[in-house]
């Protein structure tokens, strides 16, 4: 049964312009007994421009399985809590999907109080569609064969494909998606809602020579066209070699079944059959 008195609060920051706070946001963050974030030097900035003074605790990606618990105690305690991340949506490339799911699983309230969002922003600014789009998140700083599959299983999906990059790996995560994906049209937005915002738009080639002419700095998207081709009709057995292929890159099998089905119009629960008559083998 959900606890009526505590709460967690998933709270949506500024992810440059502090402006962009919500009033319930401010509310919220008003309102609670403690506040979660990932760096308490980042939040206690917003905080003070805020004039709001809040009891804080550190929540990052290295302690999350360590303090989840401890969090939801204080929760089932009756305790309000509000989690945020530096900038944006916590549980987007951030903290908070373990203690989201931790508290679903014990019962108690959660609540989101919506914000900003890079990966939105990035989208909508840079012009191409926005119809139907999958955010990856970063690509893996791995060996190259793990990020030659990872772009690999990407190939083929007509939706518009949304990656973080740092100003560290544009240079090379781009010659590494115009080797397997071509030369499509993309974007880069960076510094969204700063004092330096950009968005560069072009071919990934023209991309690939404009961060080699130049130094980009700061927090980036890179927002790149679908397959435009007119997709093929594959057999159980391609649609099968995909599905793995999104698997060992990390993606879930639900979601993997659910992508194909969707980018080639094939049927879930035939695909979901085969796959488990491939178990049987």
């Amino acid at each position: 049964m959900v606890k009526e008195d505590g709460c967690l609060y998933l709270v949506g920051t500024p992810i440059g312009n502090l402006e962009d706070i919500s009033l319930r946001a401010v509310r919220i963050l008003s309102e609670v007994d403690l506040i979660a974030c990932e760096d308490t030097r980042e939040t206690l900035k917003l905080l003070n421009h805020l004039g709001i003074s809040k009891k804080m605790i550190s929540y990052q990606k290295y302690s999350e399985n360590e303090k989840k618990s401890y969090l939801i105690d204080l929760v089932e305690a009756g305790n309000k809590l509000a989690l945020v991340s530096d900038a944006g949506m916590p549980g987007i490339s951030d903290p908070g999907e373990i203690l989201v799911r931790e508290a679903w699983d014990r019962g108690v309230r959660v609540e989101v109080i919506p914000g900003p969002s890079a990966v939105i922003s990035g989208l909508v600014i840079s012009g191409l569609s926005t119809s139907n789009f999958y955010f990856h998140g970063f690509l893996p700083k791995g060996k190259v064969k793990e990020r030659e599959g990872v772009v690999t299983s990407l190939k083929d999906m007509r939706a518009t494909l949304i990656f973080y990059i740092t100003p560290h790996s544009v240079e090379k995560d781009l010659a590494l998606l115009l080797k397997i994906l071509g030369n499509r049209n993309g974007a880069i937005a960076r510094e969204i809602t700063k004092f330096y915002e950009e968005v560069i738009r072009g071919t990934l080639e023209e991309l690939l020579q404009i961060v080699g002419s130049r130094t980009l700095k700061g927090e980036m998207i890179l927002i790149i066209d679908g397959n435009q081709e007119t997709a093929k009709e594959m057999t159980l057995e391609e649609q099968y070699k995909l599905y793995q292929i999104m698997l060992g890159s990390g993606v879930k099998s639900k979601e993997a079944i659910k992508t194909i089905s969707a980018d080639y119009n094939v049927s879930k629960n035939k695909l979901y059959e085969y796959i488990l008559g491939k178990k049987e083998e």
